[in-house]
């Protein structure tokens, strides 16, 4: 059997070859389902269900007055959603809808091929979304359909079940692999992608410029790396882990608002001792570079604000490698700052009972700042006061709402309440996220910062100390500060976030690093400085040039020698022919020098008449193994030798 049968003068699949076509566009539609709209991904997989059924149940043709406007449906929709149908995420988009709709058409092996083309393209498509070690893997298994689809349409293949169809692409795929490597080192790499189209990419989940109470919840349930930093030398303790990410400065009275403060030169610091680290910033597509509190000085390509926080030049789109010093303990801005109004700022006619409270405790305390902030975290550590990720939803007032109401929240709740209570008590205060804690990773030796580590917390600015960082969440949950988001959360995560799993996920983390750091982060620069070890300071193209023509040609070399070495391995279909020879000469039947095996066993059928319709079915299947495969099945060639065994020539007629 094969992948193709005739009907009316037009070589159409059979419903292997399609099923396995079907299975192909499957795995692209799969692969791309993380970054489309839901519903997208629902409706395509229907209309691929729907058409396998349809091609399965009568094998007739789809209408070409359905598929003109599905087809225009599928571009609105891209429209609708995305505004445009340019741009990374639209494009795939419409991609994928265009290949899944691309079956409604396929009968032909030419329709087949095209479309196998395509869905390999729209595979690779999938990486500029994730280039992560599963990504990656998930894209390469995704390829065996469409090499069993291709194989499918080779003339006389036997029907196997489908891990015996894939695993002769997945031979090839191994094959592969030493020349892919060699490519990917060797071959000298672009200092900017090769695409440029507009990307209307939407930022994931992460930090932002702006905080309201609340907003915080997706964010800490989100257990996705964020970062990985490893130190100089041992890391600083977990009561020291703050990264410093976004300053608010100005409340409307709903939202927190970012500092405006590039530009302007940072305020002077104190440190008492630095620490260098290095950063591994997962994709964000925003510009901060969150860094350990408190950053000395920016890194190449990036400006430090007045506040201390780091802008890069660019959305950070790709993993991003920086380098930074930071003093975990410093004095911050000692002297009185020239503008302190901005950070006693409070909206008009909000929270009116926080804001009596604030300038009830400055009556009571006149200008003992400290003793205020004591009073402040006594209040959320005595009075009632609960960490959860579930809070109740809170009114216009909404500091009054938790203060005097629910009395339950996360650190968004806890850091805006008390940076309010600061500000009415006639203490300059900020509110600062980012993230805090992260799993310190002893193999890997490099600490993991997830998404669940976002934090939120305050600055006071004290006589003679400068800003001082207070935490209030940590006198309500203190294990958020010594444990961890995750202990602090307790079982309000869902069961991915526990236990054996959450263990096990960060000792896989370590993988992922390696992967980030080998293969995403080989870039330009390491390219250049991959023969540092052997003495050569920077490996230019001419070199990588001669290095990749060397590897190539040891690759050909080594596929000759196999060839040739395989080549000299027994063949069971020459074996069994000369078998057949040997029965044939014994009754007269001699193959002659030069003589082909169609024209020697038709001479065969004449001298053995009675054995005509036997004869004729061997030199059939023989020809058929020998010349319509590269490599027959096993299958086949078995029952090739099986027939020749059970062949008994009987007499020749002179």
């Amino acid at each position: 059997m094969n992948g193709l049968r005739q009907a009316g003068g037009e070589t159409r699949l059979d419903a292997r070859a399609f099923d396995l076509l079907c299975l192909t566009m499957a795995c692209v539609l799969g692969v791309h389902a993380p970054h489309l709209p839901w519903w997208l991904t629902l409706l395509l997989a229907l209309v691929l269900l729907a058409r396998w059924w349809q091609r399965r149940r009568d094998g007739r043709r789809a209408p070409l007055l359905l598929k003109l406007p599905l087809i225009g449906l599928l571009a609105a929709t891209v429209i609708l959603r995305y505004g445009t149908l340019f741009g990374r995420e639209p494009g795939s988009a419409l991609a994928v809808g265009l290949l899944v709709l691309k079956l409604l058409e396929s009968e032909t092996a030419r329709d087949a091929r095209v479309g196998i083309s395509f869905g390999c393209f729209g595979l690779m498509a999938a990486l500029l979304f994730d280039q992560g070690l599963v990504a990656t893997f998930v894209v390469a298994l995704g390829l065996l359909p469409a090499l069993a689809t291709l194989r499918a349409l080779e003339p006389a293949q036997f029907p196997t079940r489908l891990p015996q169809t894939l695993l002769p692409g997945l031979k090839l795929l191994a094959t592969a692999v030493p020349l892919a490597l060699l490519a990917f080192v060797l071959v000298p790499r672009l200092s900017s992608p090769l695409w440029g189209a507009p990307n209307q990419a939407e930022a994931r989940t992460g930090l932002s410029d702006t905080m309201s109470p609340g907003r915080f919840t997706e964010l800490l349930t989100d257990d996705r790396p964020a970062m990985r930093v490893s130190f100089d030398g041992a890391p600083p303790d977990r009561q020291l882990r703050y990264f410093r990410a976004y300053v608010m400065s100005y409340f409307d009275g709903f939202t927190w608002h970012a500092a405006q403060t590039a530009g302007q030169p940072p305020v002077p610091i104190e440190p008492a001792a630095a620490l260098r680290y290095h950063v591994t910033l997962e994709p964000t597509h925003r510009h901060v570079l969150p860094a350990l509190d408190v950053p000395l000085a920016a890194p190449a390509g990036a400006q430090m604000g007045r506040d201390h926080v780091i802008l890069a030049a660019k959305p950070v789109d790709n993993l991003l490698d920086y380098t930074l010093d930071s003093a975990v303990r410093y004095r911050l801005e000692p002297q009185a700052d020239a503008q302190p109004r901005r950070w006693l700022q409070l909206p008009a006619g909000f929270n009116p009972r926080a804001v009596a409270q604030g300038r009830a405790w400055r009556q009571h305390y006149g200008s003992d700042a400290g003793a205020i902030v004591r009073t402040a975290l006594a209040l959320f550590h005595n009075d009632g006061f609960r960490y959860t990720l579930a809070p109740a939803p809170l009114g216009r007032d909404n500091v009054d709402d938790f203060l005097f109401g629910t009395r339950e929240g996360f650190c968004e709740h806890y850091a805006s309440a008390f940076t309010v209570l600061m500000r009415a008590a006639g203490i300059p205060a900020r509110v600062v996220t980012g993230y805090q804690g992260g799993f310190w990773n002893g193999m890997g030796r490099y600490l993991l910062v997830r998404q669940s580590d976002a934090h939120a917390w305050s600055e006071v600015w004290l006589e003679g100390r400068g800003w001082v960082r207070v935490d209030p969440t940590a006198a309500v949950r203190p294990e958020r500060v010594s444990l961890g988001a995750t202990a602090a959360a307790g079982d309000q995560l869902d069961w991915t976030q526990r236990g054996w799993i959450e263990a096990l996920g960060n000792r896989w983390d370590v993988v992922n690093h390696w992967w980030n750091q080998g293969v995403i982060g080989f870039d330009t620069l390491r390219q250049r400085g991959l023969l540092t070890s052997f003495g050569i300071q920077e490996t230019g193209t001419a070199m990588l040039g001669l290095l990749l023509a060397v590897g190539m040609g040891l690759c050909v070399a080594l596929g000759v020698g196999w060839a040739l070495w395989h080549r000299e391995r027994p063949d069971p279909l020459r074996q069994a022919m000369r078998r057949l020879e040997a029965k044939l000469a014994r009754c007269g039947v001699t193959r002659r020098r030069g003589e082909g095996p169609q024209h020697y066993l038709r001479r065969a059928a004449r001298a053995l008449p009675a054995q005509r319709a036997e004869l004729e079915r061997l030199m059939d299947r023989y020809l058929d193994l020998r010349y319509a495969h590269d490599e027959p099945a096993p299958e086949l060639s078995r029952r090739f030798q099986r027939a020749v065994r059970e062949f008994r020539p009987r007499r020749v007629v002179k």
